[in-house]
């Protein structure tokens, strides 16, 4: 998805950026509005098409810039309507995109990075390494792409996206200024007019730029827990070993304090059997949570290949849930969609051109874990 050489690519400018680009080019700053509702509300991509700009303009926009989308790989459709949309960025890598039809809502899942750094334990995209931050356009194109699938609408009219969350692959405050951008032409009225409590960044907890995320956007804020204890999440999240556990809260309660509004902070928890799904690591939670304004979503463990986790019975993820609901706290499941398409919450992996070596590592040593596996099963009998 890389610029035509010498050209500037509108997708991915918010309304300021796109007022300045027309002023650079000699023209008044109205027709950044103009433009940004031919992308957006009705996709648009040919400058010929937005038939309210004189023929002089359309000639030079098409001489200095362009609206290039994302390339789409593949398209799937699970059997309980979750899509799935498979998008080559860039730097030659995939990232993926997913859908969730809910009742009235529509949840668009948005990836922010080609691959991800952190190297979450129990996460498939971890696994995959790390290749490059996504371009503002590459993480806002991946609505363009869903909402001209769906047929796009002028914003504030029903549609299918109503809902955007930044939890797909990628960790989204380490690509800071690109995924800033992107949520501000997601709730702008220019673009798809989301509210911003229908737009959340969910984080493994990058401390220093969630302060500097309320600077800029009043989004809602989820943050990927997993684990009730240091020494835990340091296994699990190794991201912790830098910005532990009680840092990491204050600064997300810091966070939610600046939006006001009653506003709550989403903890999100993936139960693994017999890792962190015990009544002991319930309680801990409690305690942890105790005085954190926040809702809880527990995420039964989506399995992957050579993941080395299982997923919790039914029985031990209704136990952990009622003993938190016992404590006061807004407890859900998350109930698993996509799973057929590998679409399920923690099984993106798109096809990441790993710059970091990791994925090779972790074939490797998961090789090396199953023929220890194997050699001591022949020895055992």
């Amino acid at each position: 998805m890389s610029n035509t050489v010498g050209k500037t690519n509108l997708l991915g400018l918010t309304q300021p950026q796109m007022e300045q680009f027309f002023e650079s080019i000699g023209e008044k700053r109205f027709r950044a509005g103009q433009v940004m509702k031919w992308i957006h509300h009705f996709g648009v991509d040919d400058f010929d098409a937005m038939s309210n700009l004189g023929k002089a303009l359309r000639e030079k926009l098409k001489a200095c810039a362009e609206v290039r989308g994302p390339e789409v790989v593949s398209e799937d459709i699970s059997a309980d309507g979750t899509r799935k949309w498979v998008i080559r960025v860039a730097s030659g890598s995939c990232v993926e995109t997913v859908y969730i039809p809910q009742d009235k809502r529509g949840t668009l899942c948005v990836s922010s990075q080609a691959g991800c750094a952190l190297d979450c334990s129990f996460c498939s995209t971890g696994k995959q390494g790390f290749n490059s931050n996504l371009t503002a356009a590459e993480v806002i194109g991946q609505v363009w792409v869903a909402n001209k699938s769906f047929g796009t609408v002028p914003a504030k009219i029903d549609r299918a996206i109503t809902n955007v969350v930044m939890m797909g692959m990628g960790e989204p405050l380490l690509n800071f200024d690109n995924v800033v951008a992107a949520m501000q032409i997601m709730m702008d009225d220019l673009g798809y007019g989301i509210s911003k409590r229908k737009v959340t960044l969910s984080t493994s907890g990058v401390v220093p730029m969630i302060e500097e995320l309320a600077k800029h956007v009043d989004v809602s804020l989820a943050l990927s827990l997993h684990a009730p204890n240091d020494a835990l999440r340091n296994e699990l999240v190794p991201i912790n070993r830098k910005y532990p556990l009680a840092m990491l809260l204050d600064a997300c309660q810091r966070y939610i304090s600046q939006l006001g509004e009653k506003r709550v902070l989403t903890i999100e928890y993936t139960l693994l059997k017999d890792v962190n799904d015990q009544p002991e690591h319930a309680v801990q939670m409690i305690e942890l949570l105790r005085n954190v304004p926040c809702k809880i979503n527990l995420i039964p463990f989506n399995p992957f290949p050579h993941s080395g986790y299982e997923r919790p019975s039914k029985n031990a993820v209704r136990r952990f849930q009622e003993l938190l609901q016992q404590a006061g706290f807004n407890v859900t499941v998350r109930t698993t969609r996509g799973d057929d398409i590998d679409a399920a919450c923690g099984q993106l992996v798109g096809k990441v051109m790993d710059r970091t070596r990791r994925s090779e590592r972790y074939i490797a040593v998961r090789q090396l874990n199953n023929e220890n596996d194997a050699a001591l099963g022949v020895r055992q009998n």
